[in-house]
């Protein structure tokens, strides 16, 4: 393995338990991350039309490469498994690759809005309200370099998954269009910044939002949804128990927002 050890030390469980988010540096090997993008550079270079950035952005880029062995290697090849399964105890599968560019905004101006903060699967503006699509930790590798707040990174709220399970089990129910509660939805984030090989692991709850990129080059990012075996038949109970996926936690309580 490319990244050090593979399993996670007491420091990097409390992190992960206190936060929600872990990072692991340079977990992907460079001739992992060279093969991986040039796969999607010729697809966004050949096959992409500005009409699809829209949809891309809601769903994935290159969605014809999702199954494709040298993607799945960054999750499956990288050690980014192992600590999935260490943080989890067991998951489900992972056979698709989601991949999320942020264009230059100089040369697709205004085609990709700053999103707003939210929780992937729940209350998308695309699906139906009652409709959930969760699942229990997301993984990113960054491709490209995201060492500038401006390349378009992705900004997480560290602790926010506590916040948010506290308002999934007391004021939130299913078919609501509202997305996050009001004071996390004026919460900025934390910019996930690092360089190609960087890897993040991330509870599902962890708010988070996208912002634009303004640099010259696209912010290119692969990302992995993967659940525990189970999640899926109890993905209400999950919203509202953030722990429900994964071994017993010590006992944290929520941090509190304030504008």
């Amino acid at each position: 393995m490319y990244g050090g050890p593979m399993r996670l030390t007491a420091e990097e469980r409390a992190t992960f338990k206190r936060d929600g988010v872990l990072i692991r540096r340079g977990l992907a090997a460079p001739d992992q991350v060279r093969r991986a993008v040039s796969l999607i550079d010729v697809s966004y270079r050949k096959e992409m039309t500005p009409d699809d950035i829209p949809a891309y952005s809601r769903r994935t880029f290159a969605p014809e490469l999702g199954d494709s062995a040298e993607l799945l290697a960054l999750y499956t090849e990288t050690g980014a498994a192992e600590l999935v399964g260490d943080l989890l105890g067991a998951a489900a599968p992972v056979t698709t690759a989601q991949i999320q560019i942020r264009v230059p905004e100089s040369e697709f101006p205004g085609m990709q809005p700053v999103k707003a903060m939210h929780v992937d699967g729940v209350s998308c503006p695309h699906l139906d309200p009652r409709e959930l699509r969760t699942f229990s930790l997301l993984v990113g590798v960054i491709l490209s370099d995201v060492s500038d707040p401006r390349c378009g990174a992705l900004h997480y709220l560290p602790g926010g998954h506590l916040a948010m399970a506290r308002w999934f089990a007391e004021e939130w129910s299913l078919g609501m269009t509202e997305q996050v509660p009001p004071e996390i939805d004026r919460e900025r984030g934390t910019p996930f910044l690092g360089l190609p090989g960087d890897v993040l692991l991330m509870h599902h709850l962890v708010p988070h939002t996208v912002a634009q990129n303004f640099m010259p080059f696209p912010r290119v990012m692969a990302y992995f949804r993967v659940s525990h075996p189970h999640h899926a038949g109890r993905r209400l109970q999950a919203l509202r128990d953030p722990w429900l996926d994964y071994p017993p936690p010590a006992d944290i309580p929520a941090p509190t927002f304030q504008e």
